[in-house]
């Protein structure tokens, strides 16, 4: 059985980035217009930077799928780089020009960012070697390949989504969310934000960042909806479906802190008053009334909704610099300014749900295996059927 992985290519201003997703089964139908509407959702939000008006990234699928539906072999993507025709000088594949890269060159590394300790790494002089690829315009590829997930999923009955609780001082990271707000959130809006009045003081947020030379960032919220009960597992600490979420959302630009379900807050309460009860009736089976667990116990579905919550911080290019010191002279410099977001918590958020998809996806494939969808399909229904009368 084939589990469900992935493996991005490119630099922020090279030609293109690539994805290349593994363990999609033959016969899943794909929704272009869909799938480019996540590029879209990437894209937006208020505080966002000078780039999202140069690009308007598109998916270009290069093998794996045939007239729209997959065929069981690997599938690849490609996202050209708009803006890569202003530095081909500084970043040719095979050939540079003098002049341009000079000039693009960084050598006051960012605090915060992986300017330096890449450089030191890598051993690589000029830190553009390490910037381009550490840039969040990486996510771009993570995304498409969510898309894929989500068209898996969503075969499934399962649907993921998310929103912004806090900008800044805006908002309140804990707010509990539950899937029929969620459903409310209205996806056009400026930051995604769970409600209208929040949303308004998040936006104050960002336009004082703004005036301030500041950056800002906040804390968003993802839910899975309509998961079975049993994907993951206890037996292993890597096959804990808590501890791959909270890895792969961790791997996100920015991200510094992930909560499943009340996680956090349910660390200062008593056992009493975190934890699920269960209850039976005959109707409706195992029930809960509460969900503080997040849809995870032991590392594995329970059923409810997936609970997933992320603390991005502040974006690590600030206009003003901060104290920094040149990698060639030893001198004491401001940090160099890149072209980037105020804010970008909104994208972080869709990033997320591509994230978490792909995780669900690779669980699913891991629980219900099948060469194709129908295969696949079939395992889902007798093991659903089987757990209902459990």
């Amino acid at each position: 059985m084939s589990r469900f992985t992935f493996v991005t290519a490119g630099e922020s201003h090279g030609p293109a980035l690539t994805v290349t997703v593994s363990g999609v089964p033959a016969g899943l139908k794909l929704d272009r217009v869909r799938m480019n509407r996540e590029l879209e959702r990437r894209q937006q939000g208020y505080g966002r930077g000078g780039r999202m008006k140069i690009e308007h990234d598109e998916i270009v699928v290069t093998a794996g799928v045939r007239g729209g539906e997959t065929i069981g072999s690997p599938v690849s993507i490609s996202i050209p780089n708009a803006d890569h025709e202003a530095w081909k000088g500084a970043m040719g594949v095979w050939e540079l020009d003098a002049t341009d890269a000079e000039a693009r060159r960084l050598r006051s590394p960012r605090p915060g960012h992986v300017d330096l300790v890449g450089g030191i790494k890598f051993d690589r002089r000029d830190l553009r070697d390490v910037l381009e690829r550490a840039s969040a315009r990486e996510t771009a590829a993570r995304v498409a390949a969510g898309a894929i997930a989500k068209e898996l999923l969503l075969t499934f009955g399962i649907e993921i989504r998310s929103c912004v609780v806090s900008v800044g001082l805006a908002g309140d990271p804990q707010r509990a969310v539950a899937w029929p707000e969620m459903l409310a959130v209205d996806d056009s809006s400026p930051l995604r934000a769970i409600d209208a009045p929040t949303e308004e003081a998040m936006i104050a947020e960002v336009d004082k960042a703004r005036a301030d030379g500041e950056t800002l960032g906040g804390a968003l919220v993802v839910l899975a909806h309509g998961l079975p009960v049993g994907l993951g597992s206890h037996v292993q600490w890597d096959s804990k479906l808590d501890g791959r979420i909270a890895q792969a959302i961790m791997s996100v630009h920015a991200v510094k802190g992930v909560a499943i379900g009340d996680g956090i807050e349910c660390a200062s309460h008593p056992g009493s008053e975190v934890h699920d009860a269960i209850y039976f009736e005959r109707d409706a089976g195992w029930i809960r009334t509460t969900n503080r667990a997040g849809g995870l116990e032991g590392g594995v579905t329970n059923g409810q909704d997936l609970v997933v919550r992320a603390f991005m911080k502040p974006i690590s290019t600030l206009r003003k610099g901060l104290p920094s010191v040149d990698v060639d002279t030893r001198t004491p410099e401001r940090s160099q300014w890149e072209r980037s977001d105020i804010s970008a918590v909104p994208a972080c958020g869709v990033v997320c749900e591509a994230m978490l998809a792909i995780i669900l996806a690779d669980a699913m494939r891991e629980k219900f295996g099948g060469d194709s969808i129908a295969e696949m399909t079939r395992n889902f229904r007798a093991y659903v059927d089987a757990a209902r009368a459990y």
